[in-house]
């Protein structure tokens, strides 16, 4: 428990917290803590492919090859974030859809977690991409996605986890 918690910062994403707790072991400690409300990420298949996305990310400057993911809206469930994800992003509907765990991306400074998923594709609907989305599907057998993995083309954290959840890796 907080002993002490202010606000640094609030921004349409995260909040930043300066904070003083106490340990287990008893001792208080300094933390910086960014506030985060949850995601999720979709392992989705279209027969003997999986869907994925190449992703421009603005912070490192740089395309990452990722499965679709995105925040929790507020009061949304796991399930119409993982719908609205996967249609968003790539332009497919979701059937069969199965919660296969979580991950906390980076617990040494932010509470973000992820729910991890995987589904079937079941058809088309139009992809309404956020304006500063930049994002193009890509289909890989899950061969080329091995392969992808042991060359280090493959460098997105939550990706690998979702691809280690599903057995892929």
């Amino acid at each position: 428990m907080a002993y002490s918690r202010k606000s640094v910062f609030q921004g349409r994403l995260l909040k930043v917290y300066k904070s003083i707790k106490k340990l287990p072991n008893g001792i208080c400690a300094y933390f910086e803590e960014i506030e985060h409300p949850g995601a999720v990420i979709v392992i989705p298949f279209l027969k003997d492919r999986i869907v994925f996305i190449n992703q421009y990310r603005a912070v490192i400057g740089k395309y990452l090859l990722e499965l679709p993911a995105g925040k929790l809206d507020p009061g949304e469930s796991l399930v119409s974030c993982a719908n609205r994800e996967v249609a968003e992003e790539t332009g497919y509907r979701l059937k069969n859809l199965k919660k296969l765990g979580f991950i906390y991306t980076t617990p040494g400074f932010t509470d973000e977690k992820i729910y991890i998923f995987k589904a079937e594709c079941s058809g088309r609907v139009e992809a309404e991409k956020d304006r500063d989305e930049l994002i193009t599907v890509k289909y890989l057998s899950v061969k080329e996605v091995r392969k992808l993995f042991r060359s280090g083309k493959l460098s997105d954290s939550k990706t690998i986890s979702t691809l280690c959840f599903a057995g892929i890796l």
